[in-house]
């Protein structure tokens, strides 16, 4: 969907419908008086009459057709809150709504007058959500349709952004840009996520980063397995040791002029393309959606992609672990050792918890390869997690307070929002092992999701600021939302993007 900016006023507006949301028994026409000096008609149509602002409700007012204004949808949100929170949601889910509903209308085009944005707070913040929920309910996830596509709803062409003033401020310019690239970062985690497995595969995986980097400020590097084996990735390796399609790790770097030398941020992906629980074999209930077992690497790459296009003034790194969990005779099993990158001995009891087996290898190779400022690993790692915190929020781990403030700030900006949980010191016990260093899983399911990050903190130096994003949960969209249809939702994508941005 392109984006315009349409300057000097409503006589150069022209889009299909004109999107704006309204409060529950708001006088809309008191309130934005701009809105009634742009579309008279408003004051005199009988169709003002059905317009509630009751929350989901939508209705289409119509002027005479040859209008340049002519048409105006007023999507309700609710009673009117105040908390930031539930303003930001209330705005993205009515602009989304309002695009699905053009799409509905069979329309080409909408619009959003940005002088109607003053009474949701920052204009700049509702602008910049708005064009991000409505670049996010335009998108349709038809790649692999054929003889449906054509019954599928059209996508809208393009969306304006309208001044009544003679020229586009800046400002306003550079948010409306902020949250279409945002948008664009997510969809891109979605495609990714929602890849089937036996066309996105670490190798695929790979190559479609090499690509997706080609014009970019990007370094990329690629290790095969030959070179993981060489320099010692054993737990890695050990995952993808079941697979047709061997592992790969790969390394995308964004250095910018002038900050070539300073600590990275370090984002790490688990990258598991498809898990069926290797000989640990998974119900097959629910298991066509390990497809998108691999939406931390897809966050990460995204991410990454995104921050180099906008020139962010900060060192960032994304490394994507990518296997894939298959049982076969060479797979892993239950009650193998195996040495992973950091020299510790690994006993491997459950082949099914394999994320954190490619991650404490990737962990530990971000240690030995830089001084990271921070490092924030993303995995959809414990079914335990989704069972704590549902599908709503996702379970955040830190060793530092800080940054697991800055987590959950960029994570509440994007709308993607965690709940911190202990890493229980006493829970480290569960992982000793009676023949290896450690143990990659506690022998019982309580308390799962925590020991699982005490796992993944076991190998992170004690003065390394790390965070951990459990996304097992949140990362599909069972039941289609006005911001996300069925199936990946692409999350933490946008968290990973304003903790690169730097400006939550």
């Amino acid at each position: 969907m392109e984006l315009f900016f349409h300057a000097g006023g409503e006589d150069r507006w022209t889009a299909g419908v004109a999107l704006v949301p309204i409060w529950e028994n708001e006088n809309i026409l008191v309130t934005c008086a701009d809105l009634a000096e742009a579309a008279p008609f408003l004051q005199i149509a009988p169709g003002m009459r059905d317009v509630s602002g009751r929350k989901g409700e939508i209705s289409v007012v119509y002027g005479h057709k040859d209008l340049p204004y002519s048409r105006v949808m007023f999507i309700g949100m609710g009673e009117k809150c105040t908390e930031q929170r539930s303003v930001l949601e209330a705005i993205r889910t009515a602009f989304a709504k309002g695009v699905a509903k053009a799409r509905a209308l069979h329309l080409e085009s909408a619009h959003i007058p940005f002088f109607s944005l003053k009474r949701l707070g920052d204009e700049l913040v509702a602008l910049e959500e708005a064009v991000y929920a409505a670049n996010l309910a335009n998108y349709s996830n038809s790649r692999f349709k054929k003889t449906t596509k054509d019954k599928m709803l059209p996508e809208l062409q393009w969306l304006g952004i309208g001044f009544r003033e003679e020229f586009v401020p800046d400002e306003a310019r550079k948010a409306a840009r902020k949250g279409e690239r945002a948008a664009e970062c997510v969809i891109l985690a979605r495609k990714l996520a929602m890849a089937p497995s036996n066309v996105l595969y670490p190798e695929t995986f790979a190559e479609k980063a090499v690509i997706l980097a080609q014009d970019s400020r990007l370094t990329v590097t690629i290790m095969d397995e030959h070179e993981l084996e060489m320099k010692g990735f054993g737990a890695h390796l050990a995952v993808g040791s079941g697979g047709q399609h061997p592992p790969r790790l790969v390394v995308l770097e964004y250095a910018p002029k002038g900050h070539e030398n300073d600590k990275p941020i370090v984002f790490v992906g688990k990258g598991i393309t498809f898990d069926s629980g290797g000989l640990c074999l998974k119900p097959v209930a629910g298991m066509h959606m390990m497809k998108s077992d691999m939406t931390g690497a897809a966050a990460t790459l995204s991410s990454i992609l995104t921050l180099a296009e906008e020139e962010v003034p900060n060192r960032v790194i994304g490394v994507m672990a990518l296997a894939e969990n298959m049982p076969d005779g060479n797979a892993m099993r239950p009650g193998d050792v195996v040495e992973g990158l950091s020299g510790d001995t690994i006993e491997i009891v459950n082949t099914d918890a394999e994320g954190r087996l490619v991650l404490c290898d990737a962990l530990a190779y971000v240690q030995q390869t830089w001084d990271a400022r921070a490092i924030i690993d993303v995995a959809t790692l414990t079914g335990a997690c989704a069972t704590a915190l549902g599908d709503e929020v996702a379970g955040l781990f830190s060793n530092d307070d800080s940054l697991a403030e800055q987590v959950a700030a960029a994570g509440e900006k994007a709308g993607e929002y965690s709940w911190r949980l202990p890493l229980w010191e006493g829970y480290k016990t569960k992982l000793k092992s009676p023949v290896a260093d450690i143990c990659h899983t506690g022998f019982k399911r309580q308390g799962a999701a925590i020991t699982a990050a005490l796992f993944l903190k076991h190998f992170i130096k004690d003065n390394t600021p790390w965070a951990h994003l459990d996304i097992a949960g949140v990362d599909w969209c069972e039941k289609e939302t006005a911001l996300c249809s069925e199936g990946c939702s692409g999350f933490a994508a946008r968290t990973l993007l304003e903790l690169g941005r730097g400006d939550f």
